[in-house]
């Protein structure tokens, strides 16, 4: 987009509470919903504006069908289609709130949320990585001798050795983490909180990214800025999926999805023969029968993957 309708769509006036349509539609959400479609609002506030925006700063009412079916190719580039299926949904139900908050007329409205949602495969679209793409992504982190290098590092071992969720991945502090290699993971479920060890190799690449982000308190994974300098603020679930395309990209190898790292996790479990009940407690899953639908998925992706 120009520089000029960029800067159109960033808001110049403080809109009162009651006449924003994105807090008007947030505030209807229940708080668990709230923040994971707040992340959404955010990412199409700062795609849409090249990151001069967030929810609270774009002007919802001046969005047009150019702007959502710019947005929706943006999208499908770069995620899931059931991922891109949740941030459609939450545009247009904003775009709702606008209409009935009479910021939009109809006519524009109608052409603005007329895009097509994406098919979402029953199997779903997940896949397992091989060997030599999890080696390709750790060689690439490897070269990256920045304090994002051996960041990304232990990100991806943490993800990969222990089956961590996003959300899991970032509540972790330096005391979640033990020299031997057990890590203490928190989950959004306190019934499922558990702990997971870590393989020597993973132990290492940990322990290197600890001594270059100190042993101050706070997150285990830290931001790093753009003079390469660590920042002990916590990453969040959206960062971590902004870096591992980044170095997927960089590594060449085909879009995978953080979740993607946690389903190869549960791959080798199973075909090491380990039985479900210990998958489902390693993986912090809540039952057996949720287990084996994963252990199903798991098969059809390798099926995919083979393909």
């Amino acid at each position: 987009m120009s520089n000029n309708t960029v800067t159109s769509l960033v808001l110049t006036i403080e809109l009162p509470l009651n006449q924003h349509p994105a807090i008007v539609y947030l505030s209807k959400l229940s708080p668990g919903s709230q923040s994971t479609m707040k992340r959404s609002l955010n990412l199409i506030a700062q795609l849409l504006t090249d990151n001069q925006a967030d929810y609270l700063t774009l002007d919802w009412s001046g969005l047009r069908e150019k702007h959502t079916l710019t947005l929706r190719t943006a999208l499908i580039k770069n995620y899931q289609p059931a991922t891109v299926n949740r941030i459609l949904c939450a545009l247009r139900s904003v775009l709702k709130s606008a209409l009935h908050l009479d910021l939009i007329n109809p006519i524009d409205y109608a052409r603005a949320v007329a895009m097509k949602s994406l098919k979402v495969s029953q199997q779903g679209n997940g896949r397992v990585l091989s060997f030599d793409e999890i080696d390709a992504l750790m060689q690439t982190c490897f070269s990256d001798l920045t304090p994002a290098g051996f960041r990304d590092a232990a990100l991806i071992a943490l993800i990969r050795a222990a089956g961590l969720r996003r959300a899991e991945v970032v509540k972790l502090d330096l005391k979640d983490f033990y020299e031997h290699g057990e890590i203490k993971i928190h989950s959004a479920h306190p019934r499922v909180d558990r702990s997971v060890y870590l393989s020597k190799s993973a132990i290492a690449i940990v322990n290197d990214w600890i001594e270059i982000r100190t042993q101050i308190d706070g997150p285990l994974l830290c931001q790093v800025n753009k003079s390469g300098c660590v920042v002990h603020q916590r990453l969040t679930p959206q960062s971590v999926l902004f870096l591992l395309h980044k170095r997927g990209e960089q590594a060449g190898i085909k879009l995978f999805s953080p979740h993607d790292l946690r389903r190869t996790f549960i791959r080798d479990l199973l075909n090491a023969g380990v039985d479900i009940s210990t998958v489902q407690s390693l993986a912090g899953l809540s039952t057996p029968a949720l287990t084996a639908r994963y252990q199903h998925r798991t098969e059809d992706a390798q099926a995919t993957t083979r393909s």
